[in-house]
Formats: C-alpha cells, structure tokens, sequence
C-alpha cells in the first residue's frame, strides 16, 4: 500500500524503526495543501500535519510502499484515533504521474505548540534525504523548536541516526 509522509516519517531511518518493510518510491508533492507543526503530540509537542489550504503552494513529501500487515504498527505510532486520522489523498510523483496514497491528517491541533528539536531534525533528516526542493527544507529548517525535558527520549529518537552510521 502506499503511504504519503510529509513529516517525520519522510525520514527512511525513522519509518523503518516502525515498519521495516517500508520501501522509498521517491519525492511526491500534495496540490492546494500546508505544512504546519500544530498537531498535539502525546509528549506535548508539535507535529505534523496537512491542511487543506487553496492559496497554499503545496506540500512536498515522500511515497513509501509499506506491507499491509505492518499497517496497524504504523498506525499505533501515529497515534489513529488519539490526534491523527487517516485520509486518502491524490499526490503527484516527481515523474508528474498522479498517485493515491493515505496519509495522516491531525484531528486536535494547537497553534501555539512547537515541535521538540529531535522531533524537526527527523522531519529535516527526511527532506534532506530524499532531496526535496531547497527553498521548502529552508522553511522546515526556519521551523522554531524547543528542548524536549526529557533528555533521555531526545538521545533515543536520535539514536537511529548514530545507529544508521556505525552499521555502514
């Protein structure tokens, strides 16, 4: 099944630590769509979401073809039905072919959130990676984020990287 990250999933590391079949089709773009860090996490932080939006450039991200059986394990990480719902939404590969694909939109969001540090550089790692257009990783890099108080989830979430480099 094809799923559409746009957030800290974009991140091949990040997803394959919560699905390991997950497999990178490549750079895909979702039409009259905005980013925003707004959603409630259940750490109190900011994440992720799409907003419908017509005056809105566009959100840039990443189609990842994941095994349906792993589908429940992914939404359990989301959070389903605790701040995320899903919805199908019709993206353009970089190829300009149309795909449908699912992806999660927040159902409870706070404006005034910001996202943990640990929590942009998955989303910044994620853009980087699949090379995803200069001007939209400056505004993900531009995104305000604040210290997690938890020192010890913050060298956890960023432990897949140090992992990623030593098993090279």
């Amino acid at each position: 099944m094809l799923y559409f990250a746009y957030g800290s999933n974009m991140s091949t590391a990040r997803l394959r630590a919560r699905v390991p079949s997950a497999v990178a089709l490549g750079r895909a773009y979702l039409p009259r769509h905005r980013l925003a860090f707004h959603k409630i996490g259940r750490d109190g932080s900011a994440k992720c979401d799409i907003v419908s939006d017509d005056h809105a450039v566009g959100v840039h991200g990443v189609v990842f073809v994941i095994d349906l059986a792993e589908r429940g394990m992914l939404d359990e990480a989301e959070g389903l039905g605790r701040g995320y719902s899903v919805q199908q939404v019709s993206v353009h590969a970089s190829s300009g072919e149309p795909l449908d694909a699912f992806a999660y939109v927040a159902t409870a969001v706070d404006p005034l959130l910001r996202p943990y540090a640990w929590y942009l550089h998955h989303v910044l790692a994620g853009a980087i990676e699949h090379a995803l257009p200069h001007d939209y990783v400056a505004m993900i890099r531009d995104t305000v984020a604040c210290d997690d108080p938890d020192r010890e989830r913050h060298a956890r979430e960023l432990s897949i990287y140090v992992d990623r480099i030593n098993n090279r």
